[in-house]
């Protein structure tokens, strides 16, 4: 299935670091915090400003990028796990 998002949003997944083991314990997935890592999929065309033409987003599919722990919406694509949030949610870009 092929998803566009619209004006200023991006369909991205967050990055699952593992099992988290503290001090010998596992930590359960329902204890575990969300990643705030993910990474771009898809991104929509840009924001429609007020003279009519669009801005350009600052990211690009591919990029890595740091997200709040409750920001965007989640939605399922084909059983994998997306988030489709707003450009101005992201925090920063991640450069490896």
């Amino acid at each position: 299935m092929k998803v566009r998002p619209l004006h200023d949003r991006v369909l991205a997944k967050r990055i699952d670091t593992g099992e988290q083991v503290h001090g010998g314990i596992v930590v359960p997935d329902s204890a575990r915090q969300k990643p705030q890592d993910a990474e771009i999929f898809a991104v929509g065309p840009g924001k429609v400003n007020d003279s009519g033409s669009r801005s350009p987003l600052d990211v690009k599919k591919g990029d890595r990028i740091l997200i709040g722990k409750y920001s965007g919406a989640e939605i399922t694509i084909d059983d994998e796990d997306y988030l489709i949030l707003r450009e101005d949610e992201i925090l920063a870009v991640v450069n490896l």
